[in-house]
């Protein structure tokens, strides 16, 4: 197993390192998901049914979406 690591921004973004990037033949402006499971979480490039997904439940999260949420999470 090969172990690459890369550090966190203020904002908590992280370069993806140059050996993943190549292993899921990421390009700039690709998008990624996160699959996680207990105390684990495995990074891949995102397929066309994740955005599907997001689209389908998109309209039932809107419950959150106010200017006092936008100001509670925004430096998550």
């Amino acid at each position: 197993m090969q172990t690459t690591t890369s550090k966190l921004t203020r904002k908590y973004q992280a370069t993806i390192p140059e050996p993943v990037r190549k292993l899921l033949h990421l390009e700039a402006g690709d998008e990624v998901a996160f699959d996680v499971e207990n105390d684990s979480v495995c990074l891949r490039k995102a397929r066309p049914v994740d955005f599907a997904f997001a689209e389908s439940i998109e309209g039932t999260l809107n419950e959150w979406m106010t200017e006092a949420d936008e100001e509670a999470y925004r430096d998550l």
